[in-house]
């Protein structure tokens, strides 16, 4: 019998310690699994791609339902769900070692993708248009480092060419 009972998809919970109270798994949720599932490494058989698309939603909907305990108008404030964001991407990450799978692969980042959509469509950052300065503010700022270059340099060959004088 194992020694974890799973809570939800990706998070589990020791069944009893020597106190007899029960505890999250020190570990975390993904090594947790993986250690009761005998490792983290995708099995030799290959990957069953088909049953993995299968067992994905299963983290959807469980990071679904985590995300509706969230006002919506706090969906873009990374600090109110991170804990849930953490065990969804366990989730996905065990259910892809499960079937054999790497993570990440294309198929569960298009699945990551698709949930991203649904829930943080719209918290893009407005970003600054930059655009470059009109040219009567260009030109000197250009022209001005340019001609002090070449008026440095000017200087310097002029001042080589008579080493006994002083200035």
């Amino acid at each position: 019998m194992s020694p974890y009972v799973s809570l939800a998809p990706g998070l589990l919970e020791l069944r009893g310690s020597s106190d007899g109270a029960g505890g999250v798994h020190p570990m975390g949720a993904s090594a947790g699994a993986l250690v009761v599932l005998g490792g983290g490494c995708p099995r030799v058989g290959g990957c069953n791609e088909t049953r993995m698309l299968e067992k994905l939603p299963l983290c959807g909907k469980a990071f679904a339902d985590m995300m509706h305990k969230v006002d919506v108008w706090k969906w873009c404030n990374l600090s109110e769900f991170i804990v849930y964001y953490e065990t969804f991407t366990n989730c996905t990450e065990v259910e892809t070692n499960v079937v054999g799978c790497y993570w990440p692969n294309p198929l569960a980042q298009g699945f990551i993708s698709g949930v991203h959509r649904q829930f943080f469509a719209n918290c893009t950052v407005d970003r600054t248009h930059w655009e470059d300065p009109p040219d009567e503010v260009l030109i000197p700022l250009i022209a001005v480092p340019v001609l002090l270059t070449v008026a440095m340099a000017g200087l310097v060959v002029w001042r080589s060419k008579r080493p006994d004088q002083l200035l």
